[in-house]
């Protein structure tokens, strides 16, 4: 490897990225990311437009005066105000860089500008060198530059090198190139204009059509060293490049692209947490390399794959990009060498007939249920397991709510054969009715989780009730009720629980 195969991260979600509607963030919260992006090693932070707004200058300053080691980059457009503005928020950075930029496209250069081709030219060059007075590290773009004339480009871009320009961006501006097209605009400018080894060549794609990260790679691929992406893809419409993808694509690939970024991926998860958190904007669950299911599977076929090598499915390990492990989600289409797995890392050991006879109820479980968690399947287990009889079984319930009060539950259960009665009051009839249950069985469960869905449309719909207990001994138990009376199933449900709960830890101690 030589220094010319390593590829610059410019990340721009601080700049590009808040421009996302909605996704406008505090200063402390960019104070915040970019301290992260710097830890994390990120070549070139864009921190803002400085002559944008005094917010943005404030920030763009403080994250110049905190960096230590990334090069730390305003953007300006090429007016003598916005450059000397974007000069003074760097100044304090130990890498400061100035980021100019004027549009070179037909479209832009009409409608936008309002100028012509010999006045765009003279608006580089004057730009570029008043930023490169100010700063050892000025980087020019031509903005629409894939719908640019090439001959006009070519010249914009020896006119931005001639007058100082050390980095040059070729933007997809609108997500309109493709990545044969975009990797040959590199190569044909890279061997047509003079000096163009003397400037390093980004690329900067947006996702228009999806093709943003595969764009920024054919680009490497053609002479570009730097690349312009942001966390989680975020920027205005479709958004950037997703700098994870970027990441780890030359990562993976390694044998294809012998390119190196300074990166540190184990960083990236966390970054896409934070970012999604700050903005609000929640990571698709299928996201390449960050996504919820990036790491999970559930089909049976894979998951017996996993089981025996987590190569058969997996091109990188979820530790690389800071994701604890895989996740073998349980569903319908799990399979039982998973779900044998599953019950092992719960704490459960059956026998093959019990094994076969819990996998037939977990797949009738999976085919009415979404999602199948853990606390189902411990459920599920501990159900099959406490077959011989509960120790508790509903008979009757009473309670009196409304505003005049106080709350109060009046319940008949059977325990262990013999009828028992309790009153007991709560705040609300809910905990009246758990109260009532409590007195006459006690334990240390605490309530972790209440949820009341009606099975269907109106107000004679069935009410399902699901309750989570945990105790301080760490056994867990969920129960699940269904009555037309929401208090009924409320009281089963919590019942229901509660039997397990005992269940599973008399079994536990008798098996120690």
């Amino acid at each position: 490897m030589t220094k010319s195969d390593h590829i610059r991260i410019f990340d721009t979600t601080l700049r590009d990225g808040e421009q996302s509607p909605g996704a406008s963030m505090t200063h402390g919260e960019k104070l915040e990311l970019a301290g992260l992006m710097e830890e994390m090693g990120v070549d070139v932070i864009e921190a803002g437009f400085p002559a944008s707004s005094e917010g943005d200058f404030a920030a763009v300053s403080q994250i110049a005066k905190q960096s230590k080691n990334a090069i730390i980059c305003g953007l300006a457009r090429s007016t003598e105000k916005d450059i000397e503005r974007c000069g003074e928020a760097v100044r304090n950075a130990a890498r400061p860089r100035i980021h100019t930029f004027i549009s070179t496209s037909p479209v832009h250069m009409k409608h936008k500008l309002q100028m012509g081709p010999n006045a765009v030219l003279e608006a580089v060059g004057r730009s570029v060198a008043q930023a490169r007075n100010l700063v050892d590290d000025v980087e020019w773009s031509a903005e629409d530059a894939t719908r640019t004339d090439f001959d006009f480009l070519c010249k914009c871009v020896d006119v931005a090198i001639q007058s100082g320009a050390t980095t040059i961006n070729i933007p997809d501006t609108v997500g309109y190139s493709h990545p044969e097209e975009y990797g040959a605009l590199f190569r044909r400018l890279i061997a047509n204009v003079a000096n163009s080894d003397k400037a390093i060549w980004s690329a900067h794609c947006h996702n228009d059509l999806g093709l943003a990260v595969a764009n920024s790679i054919s680009a490497i691929a053609n002479g570009a060293r730097q690349v312009e992406c942001a966390i989680n893809g975020l920027g205005e419409r479709a958004g950037n490049a997703a700098l994870e993808e970027v990441v780890m694509a030359l990562r993976v690939r390694h044998d294809t692209l012998p390119y190196t970024t300074g990166v540190k991926s184990e960083y990236l998860s966390r970054a896409s947490a934070m970012l999604s958190r700050i903005t609000g904007f929640p990571v698709q669950y299928n996201k390449a390399i960050v996504g919820k299911n990036a790491f999970a599977h559930e089909s049976g076929i894979h998951q017996d794959g996993m089981l025996k090598n987590s190569e058969t499915y997996e091109i990188m390990k979820p530790e690389d990009v800071g994701v604890a492990k895989t996740s073998l989600v349980m569903g319908k289409l799990s399979g039982r060498h998973a779900f044998r797995d599953k019950l092992e890392s719960l704490g459960y050991t059956l026998e093959q007939d019990a094994l076969n006879d819990a996998f037939k109820r977990f797949k009738a479980l999976a085919d009415k249920k979404k999602h199948v968690f853990d606390d189902d399947i411990v459920a599920l287990v501990d159900d099959q397991l406490a077959e011989d009889g509960e120790r508790a079984m509903f008979k009757r319930l009473r309670v009196v709510a409304g505003t005049d009060g106080p709350q109060t539950a009046e319940i008949d259960l059977v325990l262990e054969g013999e009828e028992k009665f309790a009153i007991a009051r709560g705040n609300g009839p809910v905990d009246a009715v758990f109260n009532a249950i409590k007195s006459l069985i006690p334990h240390s469960g605490s309530l972790d989780l209440y949820q009341v869905h009606a099975v269907t449309g109106g107000t004679d719909a069935q009410a399902t009730v699901s309750v989570r207990l945990n105790d301080a001994d760490g056994f867990m138990a969920t129960g699940r009720a269904s009555d037309p009376d929401t208090l009924v199933a409320s009281a089963k449900a919590y019942l229901h629980a509660v039997n397990k709960l005992e269940n599973r830890k008399a079994k536990r101690q008798n098996a120690a």
